[in-house]
């Protein structure tokens, strides 16, 4: 019988190829033959799922979010809203091997793509759909009365966002200081200010209305 072959497996492999290149040696280390060797493949077989290195590494760049997508849909919920929320931005974050390679492989790309136009495509609609699951968090806060109802959710998503990313970037630079365990107190803290201020809103409001 003919061996069948997964494409979308080999096309997963040389993408993990190129994770493992800009690991090793950064973005300036891969090229369409040192993938084909870290893959244990031939030039032409490369060739075969990737037409130019270009898409080679389109392909590596939505592997990071489709992974990311693919563990939040995964989760478990407790129903907890503040508690799901903290695991959800778990996800997004460098809290350990896994998600400390994709981050490397996220900011590497996001470098190259001040410079690539057709990266930069790529890396706006992956920063897009980030803002996005960070808006429809926020929005659950507001929708289950834990913020004020009047918080601006478009800005409170915005920040989330350049919090979240700020905390990418420092954990990467100085893990010794910017530890897993920062991490969460400081996406929790962020939390708690913001949960706080409907707490002072509530406690402002029956005051003014108290006889």
């Amino acid at each position: 019988m003919p061996k069948i072959v997964d494409h979308e497996a080999r096309r997963k492999q040389l993408g993990e190829a190129v994770w493992r290149i800009i690991r090793r040696e950064g973005l300036e280390g891969v090229s369409v033959r040192s993938v084909a060797k870290e893959a244990g493949m031939s030039l032409g077989a490369l060739r075969y799922y990737f037409s130019s290195q270009n898409d080679l590494l389109a392909f590596s760049l939505k592997m990071v979010g489709e992974r990311i997508k693919k563990r939040i849909e995964n989760l478990s919920m407790t129903g907890d809203i503040r508690k799901d929320i903290e695991t959800i931005i778990g996800e997004t974050l460098p809290l350990d091997e896994e998600r400390i390679t994709e981050a490397i492989i996220w900011l590497a790309f996001i470098g190259k793509s001040l410079a690539d136009p057709t990266l930069g495509v790529l890396a706006a609609e992956a920063q897009k759909e980030l803002y996005a699951l960070y808006k429809k968090l926020t929005d659950a806060l507001i929708r289950c009365g834990l913020v004020p109802l009047e918080t601006n959710a478009e800005l409170e998503a915005i920040r989330l966002h350049a919090l979240i990313d700020g905390l990418v970037i420092h954990a990467l630079i100085d893990p010794r200081t910017v530890t897993p365990e920062t991490i969460r107190r400081t996406i929790a803290y962020h939390l708690n200010s913001i949960m706080q201020k409907h707490t002072d809103h509530r406690a402002d409001t029956n005051g003014a209305t108290s006889p």
